[in-house]
């Protein structure tokens, strides 16, 4: 499999932080796009997903953190999609050395409490941790059901149908499912 190299804008449809993370890396068949080539992609993605604020600064490693999460998430998915078990070693080192603290404090200010999360920002793991809890709460979620593979020939996105009859098919309606169709109308057709 040969991945593109230049870095790619991040499609945010899945419906689910985690599987937008896991789309990172998407394209048919053997012409994959990777939206991360270096830590600053990273840092980008996470910005665009609202995870963290402008300009934060990479921690070493995060690129290499983040393909590792993305591929150990797409694995999990998969085989909780077939009821089978998968290595969780890299999910749960994030989950353990990333998790936030969260403290409770009294505000003089406004003379309540209030809860004070500090989160490692300044290590991949930090940084990593809401996308390795969204994968937590999206595969122990009872509409895990419903996260489904585009049905569009070679296409590798993953979604969370949450439409009301649960039977959307396609990763994008205005990508594989207008391809689809036209292929459909052509076959019918005979063109």
């Amino acid at each position: 499999m040969e991945i593109n190299k230049r870095s790619s804008p991040p499609l945010f449809l899945a419906d689910n932080l985690a599987l937008d993370f896991i789309n990172s890396e998407y394209g048919m068949s053997d012409d994959r796009h990777d939206c991360f080539d270096d830590d600053r992609s990273v840092i980008n993605w996470l910005e665009t997903a609202g995870l963290i604020p402008k300009d934060a600064v990479a921690p070493p490693q995060l690129l290499a953190e983040a393909r590792q999460l993305r591929d150990a998430a797409r694995a999990v998915v998969h085989a909780a999609m077939k009821s089978s078990e998968a290595d969780l070693t890299v999910i749960n080192r994030i989950l353990e050395k990333g998790r936030p603290e969260t403290r409770l404090k009294w505000d003089q200010n406004t003379q309540r409490y209030h809860v004070d999360v500090h989160s490692a920002a300044d290590s991949s793991e930090g940084l990593l941790w809401p996308v390795a809890d969204a994968l937590v709460k999206l595969v122990t979620d009872e509409k895990f059901e419903y996260v489904r593979q585009c049905e569009a020939h070679n296409c590798i996105l993953l979604f969370h149908d949450l439409s009301k009859s649960h039977r959307r098919r396609w990763c994008s309606m205005a990508t594989c499912g207008n391809r689809m169709k036209v292929a459909a109308f052509r076959n019918r057709k005979g063109v």
